[in-house]
Formats: structure tokens, C-alpha cells, sequence
């Protein structure tokens, strides 16, 4: 399997925004929003053109990384701009090959030479302690809302680039997604049935539940 990586050009948003609707339906939840929110993020003045990368296997989207700009507010009154990853999606039927990976490194690699330290997300630690991730709480890094929260995973891009960055993590507030005009935007997909109750939608309730005071 041949899979080559570039820029996204405006050519492939929707067949990219297929991609990730493909890859998150009923994946966290029944249905998905996600597919919305790459349609919208990509006017965000926070999002990184430079890192909204695809991944293609014989000229076909099977995968795509993007990434918005992020602050941490530390504790010592300084701000640290650091990047949120995500959506990150790979078409189902071409997942577990390694393709998401080359996309988070591709990321890191790219993030790095642009000067920004760190990348942080929010996933299930199975996947992302494997590429390269540690818990935020290592670091002493928060919630918006000071809590600690077993999801929330941090990459340095370089040695102690976070060193005297304990503190809170803010992500763009195009993450909170209008959910009325997500479920109209998804009307300009095929239909598709939604299923509740999943493994995985058990899995992601569990983690979202993993949070305690800092």
C-alpha cells in the first residue's frame, strides 16, 4: 500500500469532509459532527494551513490531520501558544495501517520546524501514548476549567519546551459546535443510520468521566 502525504487544497474539502465523516460516524456518538467542524475551522483565524495535511493511497483521500492554534495560560502569568490536533481521521477500512501515525508525524515534524512547542489533544490514551504522548497531567496542565482529565494528552515538540508551562489549556471555542447547524450540514451527505451503544461510545464515556479537580 502506497500512501503519500500533502496539503489539502480547496479542491479536496469535500471529499475530505467525507473522509472524516466516514471515519467518526457513530465512532463517539451516534452520528458525528465532526465533518462539520473541519467545514467551518478552515475560515478559523486560529487554523494552520501549513498543517492540514492529507494522507492518499493511489490518488484516493483515505486521511487527513488538521490542527487550530491553542494557548496554555500558565500559573507564573505567562502565555504559551501551543497547537490543538483534530480532527484526525482515517477512512475505516483503512485504519489500523499505520496512517494515522504518519499523519501525527508528519504534523510534529512540520509544527516543529514552524517554531510552535507542543501539540495537545483529546483522545483515548491506548492510541496516543503510542505516538508519542504523555498525559497533560504530567506536565501540571488543566482544563479551560481547572481540572485534570485522563484524555487530554500533550507532545513536546522539543526538550522542555513546556518546562514553566503548568497551567490551564484553552482550545478555539469553534470546538463547541452548534449542533443545529452541524445536523444541517450532514443533510448534504448520503443518509446514514445511527447506532448507539458501541464499544467505543462506552469507551469515550468512560474516559470523558476520568476528570478530577487540580
Amino acid at each position: 500500500m502506497n500512501i503519500t502525504l500533502r496539503l489539502e487544497q480547496p479542491s479536496d474539502y469535500s471529499e475530505t469532509e467525507y473522509v472524516t465523516r466516514e471515519a467518526f460516524w457513530n465512532h463517539y456518538s451516534p452520528g458525528c459532527y465532526e465533518h462539520y467542524l473541519l467545514h467551518i475551522m478552515r475560515d478559523c483565524p486560529s487554523f494552520v494551513p501549513e498543517l492540514d495535511i492529507i494522507a492518499e493511497c493511489d490518488g484516493k483521500i483515505v486521511g487527513n490531520a488538521v490542527c487550530l492554534k491553542a494557548v496554555i495560560k500558565a500559573d507564573n502569568g505567562n502565555d504559551y501558544e501551543v497547537l490543538s490536533l483534530g480532527p484526525i481521521s482515517v477512512l475505516p477500512e483503512y485504519q489500523r495501517k499505520g496512517i494515522g501515525g504518519k499523519l501525527i508525524e508528519q504534523t510534529k515534524d512540520i509544527a516543529r520546524k514552524m517554531g510552535f512547542r507542543a501539540i495537545l489533544l483529546c483522545g483515548d490514551p491506548d492510541y496516543y501514548l503510542r505516538q508519542g504522548f504523555i498525559p497533560a497531567e504530567t506536565l501540571g496542565i488543566r482544563t479551560a476549567d481547572n481540572m485534570y482529565m485522563t484524555a487530554l494528552h500533550v507532545c513536546e515538540l522539543y526538550d522542555n519546551a513546556l518546562a514553566d508551562a503548568k497551567g490551564r489549556y484553552f482550545e478555539d471555542t469553534i470546538y463547541e459546535i452548534d449542533e443545529t447547524a452541524a445536523t444541517a450540514f450532514d443533510k448534504n451527505f448520503p443518509h446514514k443510520e445511527l447506532v448507539t451503544g458501541t464499544p467505543m461510545q462506552r469507551r469515550f464515556g468512560e474516559l470523558s468521566a476520568m476528570i478530577r479537580k487540580a
